[in-house]
């Protein structure tokens, strides 16, 4: 399912817009419906008065945050004098290039939720034939989103095909490796909890901050705005399934 969702991302050049603004949607919907509900659960310890995994939640889109402008100032020294001659535009895609390794990170964050995935596949089949089915359904779904998130980011941030399709290839492979896992040892579900908040705010702040952005760039159309909708409405069906 990762192979097909990289594999339609890959062919649908021309839609580009309609395609990031359907990837954020499923983004947004991941995080609202699927991983912070799931990270409160995991870790509903309190610090100060705020739930730990709402903490991390916001530590994760605050760290992406900082990374990417901390690029994107020195970046923005290199990038000035490309401006001034080539006119603006030049500048900014010149810029773009520093952010491979942040694509490359997300990219691979993607990758590493996809071993969690598979880690919950496992887990849930420690619990139960039919939980296990159930969450293997899900999980099924949840990696066509992946598959498709992953070779989307990837080039978003101007990495070339191949390295994109090796860390699709790594995200298939990933929620296999995360099944067999399970099978020598259980992750305490406090970290477990801990790690989705934290996942969560960075994959938060790829959909809103960059992925958007992105899709409306060439020109902000009706049509974007309403693949962003479908994907959060598509997620929810997913996870409605998968409750």
């Amino acid at each position: 399912m990762t192979l097909i969702g990289g594999f339609v991302a890959q062919r649908t050049g021309d839609r580009r817009h309609l395609v990031l603004g359907f990837a954020a949607g499923l983004m947004l919907g991941v995080v609202a419906f699927d991983l912070l509900p799931e990270a409160l659960h995991e870790a509903p310890g309190e610090v100060h008065g705020v739930p730990e995994a709402l903490l991390m939640f916001a530590g994760g889109f605050l760290a992406l945050h900082v990374i990417e402008r901390a690029v994107a100032i020195h970046r923005g020294h290199e990038g000035e004098y490309a401006a001034h001659s080539h006119g603006h535009h030049q500048g900014h895609h010149h810029g773009r290039a520093g952010h491979q390794g942040v694509g490359l990170t997300a990219a691979l964050a993607l990758v590493g939720h996809s071993m969690m995935d598979g880690f919950a596949i496992g887990a849930a089949f420690q619990a139960g034939t039919t939980v296990g089915t159930v969450v293997a359904i899900a999980v099924v779904a949840h990696d066509f989103a992946d598959g498709f998130n992953t070779y989307t980011i990837t080039r978003l941030y101007g990495n070339d095909k191949r390295r994109a399709l090796a860390l699709l290839a790594a995200d298939a492979l990933a929620p296999v490796s995360g099944a067999a896992v399970t099978l020598a040892f259980t992750i305490p579900e406090h970290l477990l909890g801990l790690y989705l908040g934290f996942f969560s705010g960075f994959l938060l702040y790829l959909a809103t901050s960059d992925i958007l952005p992105e899709a409306h760039s060439p020109h902000p159309s009706r049509s974007t705005l309403l693949c962003t909708v479908a994907g959060v409405g598509f997620m929810w069906l997913v996870i409605g399934f998968a409750g």
